[in-house]
């Protein structure tokens, strides 16, 4: 009678074929080359799966590459935007001094000192009052902001600051009909005065006698006069000029050099030490 569970070869015995087996296909494939269709057939079966084996880990390396390009391309390019904005507004200071060297005038009082400190800022709000003109930017007392402080971006003043908070400021811009400040044309030096219209792309000259040398076109620059903003940033261009004899004083307008309504980055302006120090000791007399 059989046994339901019959006894087979012992595992030595087991082992010691396997070995004899794998020894006599190596010699055979190495050999001989009766086994190389079988071994191009059995890499050709199994080279899916060595793929699939693969993929999880090269989607992986891939997507963590991906990110890792794209963390550092934003760094770089944030960094980037904020050396150009410093850039163009030593630019536009160093325009007006080299304007003022052709003229051989001697800086005096208002004249245009380099900014002994500057900050970038990002808008992170703008005002949604209809005829408030403000934006909200990420920088406050904590970072020495002030109020007043002047406010430019990549192509001149766009305003300055009105209230502060610990990390956020609010910035009042020219546009505002609060808002005004003393200009001067680049072409002659005449002195005028801007207002806001609570129009974002609009400004109005004050107070324009009919007989003013004052030409569509021309470039208004920052006096300097008031001590809040520095002189020689470019401000405004005038756009439109209409002399009614009928009236006392000619209607100017000018829009912004800015696009005070795309603002995404501004550049904050601290005084330099030779501004903060009186120029004349009153003790002295």
């Amino acid at each position: 009678m059989k046994t339901l569970f019959a006894r087979g070869p012992s595992l030595l015995s087991r082992l010691v074929l396997a070995l004899a087996c794998s020894f006599l296909l190596i010699f055979i494939d190495h050999r001989l080359q009766a086994m190389k269709p079988v071994r191009l057939f059995l890499n050709s079966l199994v080279a899916p799966v060595q793929y699939l084996a693969i993929l999880p880990e090269q989607i992986l390396d891939g997507l963590s590459e991906s990110v890792k390009t794209t963390s550092q391309l934003s760094e770089e390019n944030k960094r980037l935007k904020q050396a150009i904005l410093e850039l163009q507004g030593e630019q536009q200071q160093l325009r007006f001094l080299q304007n003022e060297n052709k003229r051989l005038r001697e800086l005096l009082g208002s004249d245009a000192r380099d900014s002994a400190r500057r900050m970038v800022a990002e808008v992170i709000a703008v005002a949604s009052e209809p005829f408030s003109q403000q934006l909200v930017i990420n920088k406050g007392t904590l970072s020495g902001v002030y109020e007043g402080q002047p406010v430019l971006d990549s192509n001149g003043i766009i305003g300055q600051v009105q209230d502060v908070g610990g990390n956020t400021a609010r910035v009042l811009l020219l546009s505002d009909q609060s808002h005004a400040i003393s200009l001067r044309s680049e072409r002659n030096d005449i002195r005028v005065l801007a207002q806001g219209t609570g129009d974002i792309g609009r400004l109005e000259l004050m107070f324009i006698p009919h007989s003013s040398d004052l030409q569509k076109g021309d470039l208004l620059m920052s006096s300097g006069l008031g001590g809040v903003f520095p002189e020689g940033y470019p401000v405004a261009r005038i756009s439109s000029i209409v002399r009614d004899e009928s009236l006392p004083f000619a209607t100017v307008f000018a829009d912004p050099v800015s696009a005070l309504d795309r603002v995404r980055n501004v550049l904050l302006l601290w005084p330099s030490e030779g501004e903060q120090q009186p120029i004349f000791d009153e003790d002295e007399e």
